[in-house]
């Protein structure tokens, strides 16, 4: 199978050397192909209760989910009503970027209502500590999360994962490329499995050096492909459900000359592929939000305008228990246009 990346110059890079650079919101099929909207796609093989390998339609349906660290409990929320919606079976991948793969790898191993205890104080601020950096510790524990918190507290059933005959994608960035990575391929075990969320969510600083995955290291998703849309497209979508992480005309703030200088810094010595994507991301996400908004094979489910502001590292339980109910709500209100909500109360 040959393996395809979309790197900062909207290239396709192929495993076997070879290249082409398509528009970065290509079509993957004809637009005739695309007039049935991705609502009604879901709600026609909800009906008919099609699943991977068995479908009556010649469409690829993705559903892409959105990190964001902790803002990370919007889309959680949201996959938790895909789940109870029961319509996980209508998608043939799934597509998630930092927080937002850890989002889907708890919704294809059919366990993202009861995951939502990895929210709770007692978890969330042992893997979030800003006192561990005075110490020379890392701020975001990824490997407590995924290997103690997934393992013993919270357990996340890893071989559910790659049973799944719908796809699992998590999206990470080379350190020495700077290119999007899917690192399906990279999938064959519990351990395989482990190694690729920690490289989706390795922040830099926040959560230490680059994760190594055979002969690759690789750091955060967000650093090249925040929203994995691009990805998706490339490998054929031909519809794609967004589970976003920001309110519609919320946008990404250009960080401060101190950060940009210390983020650099950390960059160009632990992972130098990544500092020109890194001091892109912000251009990149504006014209990610356009070609978002302007094409019909892209359905998009966000907080509401009301949703309050998290940050990336925020620990208020308040906040994140209500980021949850707000993505959850959201998701079952968009969706209910098109079939019959069953969540619980």
């Amino acid at each position: 199978m040959i393996h395809r990346e979309i790197d900062v110059s909207n290239r396709v890079v192929y495993s076997n050397g070879r290249t082409d650079r398509p528009p970065r919101w290509e079509p993957s099929v004809p637009d005739h192909d695309r007039a049935l909207g991705v609502g009604e796609l879901i709600a026609h093989r909800h009906r008919e209760g099609s699943t991977p390998g068995q479908r009556t339609d010649s469409h690829r349906l993705a559903l892409v989910i959105e990190g964001g660290s902790s803002r990370g409990a919007y889309s959680h929320g949201m996959a938790m009503a895909i789940e109870e919606l029961g319509v996980l079976p209508c998608f043939d991948a799934v597509y998630g970027a930092s927080a937002g793969a850890l989002n889907a790898a708890w919704l294809l191993c059919g366990r993202a209502v009861d995951s939502r205890r990895a929210w709770h104080p007692e978890v969330i601020n042992r893997v979030i500590n800003p006192v561990r950096a005075l110490r020379g510790g890392t701020v975001v524990d990824t490997e407590y999360l995924v290997h103690t918190v997934y393992e013993r507290i919270v357990p996340m059933d890893f071989p559910a994962i790659l049973a799944n005959s719908v796809t699992f994608h998590p999206i990470a960035t080379d350190a020495d490329t700077g290119a999007a990575v899917d690192l399906h391929p990279e999938l064959s075990d519990v351990g395989s499995v482990q190694a690729a969320l920690r490289a989706s969510t390795c922040l830099p600083i926040l959560a230490g050096r680059p994760v190594r995955i055979g002969a690759r290291r690789y750091v955060d998703a967000g650093l090249s492909e925040s929203i994995p849309v691009p990805t998706a497209l490339a490998q054929g979508a031909t519809h794609v459900l967004v589970l976003r992480t920001r309110r519609a005309g919320e946008t990404m703030r250009p960080p401060s000359t101190v950060e940009s200088r210390v983020v650099a810094r950390f960059l160009a010595r632990h992972a130098p592929g990544t500092v020109g994507p890194w001091l892109e991301r912000v251009q990149r996400h504006h014209n990610d939000e356009r070609d978002l908004e302007s094409d019909p094979a892209v359905l998009q489910i966000r907080p509401p305008h009301s949703a309050p502001d998290i940050g990336r590292i925020d620990r208020d339980p308040a906040v994140l228990q209500q980021a949850l109910t707000l993505g959850r709500a959201a998701t079952a209100r968009t969706l209910s246009a098109y079939l019959t909500p069953k969540l619980s109360a």
